[in-house]
């Protein structure tokens, strides 16, 4: 399957920032458009709003995240033990830095290196234990998370103008681009992102509340609020999602229905990014001050404390006992650019998926 939807779409958009006056259209002729531009950065994502039969409902009123963010860093820290988790003073080891929004998204690999997006590049990259990094995928349009199945299905979720999700491997191809037969963007406002990947081929991702992409693409809305990544448990029975400064929990019907949502745990400051479990069934959540650990029934197990403000985790490494951790810094006045970390554990990841 080609990118058939999304071209016609933006063929159509094309033609009508052509045509249409400025004065009509609210669309800045400086501003970026195309690959490595998220939807909400493009000229030409109002125009697409504008095809909506209904106006979009307004942006949530709910913050991404509910604590306030501290600086950069970065943070003198001293990792104290989590039983069966993490030893006491072992420290992060940085292996990997790159400018922009470059590492989000990340999957453990059998070789023991991750897979990340590159949203800026539009590409993924492969990064190992000791910080060598090779692109594996390119022209992704602006690919920001990554999910991989047991059966070994890569999929990515694409940010750019027409947010999509693709299979990456072993075939590349459109998943999804809408939902009730309108752009993704009619929903509301955000970015593509907290792509998880089922046994049977189905996919979900975020975008203005949590949705699922049957594999013959069909979408449904699973879950009503804005999630800032998702996590299935060992079994898939259960999606642990991050929202709002809670940890929901979820069952997981076989035709991906999320049902008896409700709240797990309190996330310990508010607020959470990407997520990880290991093969014991723990829920590890990334964030400002580092990695909150809960056990499967909630329990709040400690934190592991970060040099730096996390986006994401991942076990891989050597027996998936090292837990991979991305850091976007980003400064006032400042280009951003990512780190990539990894720690080493006592806990050994799920070895039966990527994440």
């Amino acid at each position: 399957m080609t990118r058939s939807r999304s071209i016609a779409l933006l063929s159509v958009v094309g033609s009508l920032v052509t045509a249409v006056a400025m004065a009509q259209l609210p669309v800045n002729r400086a501003q970026p458009a195309g690959s490595g531009v998220q939807a909400a950065s493009d000229v030409r994502d109002a125009v697409i709003r504008g095809l909506c039969n209904l106006p979009p409902p307004p942006p949530s009123t709910r913050r991404r995240f509910t604590f306030r963010p501290r600086p950069p860093g970065p943070y003198p820290y001293s990792v104290k033990a989590i039983p069966g988790v993490v030893a006491a003073g072992v420290e992060w080891k940085l292996i990997w830095v790159h400018n922009g929004n470059n590492a989000d998204g990340m999957v453990g690999q059998p070789d023991g290196s991750v897979l990340a997006a590159q949203n800026d590049d539009s590409e993924v990259v492969r990064i190992t234990p000791d910080g060598h990094s090779s692109t594996v995928y390119v022209d992704t349009d602006t690919g920001g998370s990554l999910a991989e199945n047991k059966l070994g299905e890569l999929f990515i979720a694409e940010r750019a103008v027409v947010p999509s999700v693709w299979e990456l491997a072993p075939e590349r191809k459109l998943i999804a681009d809408s939902y009730q037969d309108k752009p993704l963007e009619c929903q509301g406002t955000g970015a593509m992102d907290s792509a998880v990947a089922l046994h049977n081929g189905g996919v979900y991702f975020a975008w203005a509340g949590f949705y699922y992409a049957s594999p013959d693409g069909r979408v449904t809305k699973v879950f009503d609020q804005d999630v800032n990544d998702a996590v299935l448990s060992p079994d898939e029975t259960k999606m642990y999602m991050g929202s709002g400064g809670n940890l929901y929990v979820a069952d997981v019907g076989p035709d991906g229905s999320l049902t008896h949502t409700h709240v797990l745990a309190r996330i310990p400051g508010g607020g959470n990014d990407g997520g990880a479990v290991d093969a014991e069934g723990r829920i590890y959540m990334a964030g400002y001050p580092g990695v909150r650990v809960f056990a499967p029934d909630g329990t709040y197990l400690g934190t592991i404390p970060a040099p730096r403000n996390l986006i994401d985790v991942a076990f891989s490494g050597p027996d998936k006992k090292t837990l991979f951790a991305i850091a976007y810094v980003l400064s006032p006045g400042a280009s951003g650019f990512d780190e990539v970390y990894t720690l080493p554990m006592i806990a050994q990841g799920y070895l039966g998926r990527a994440k």
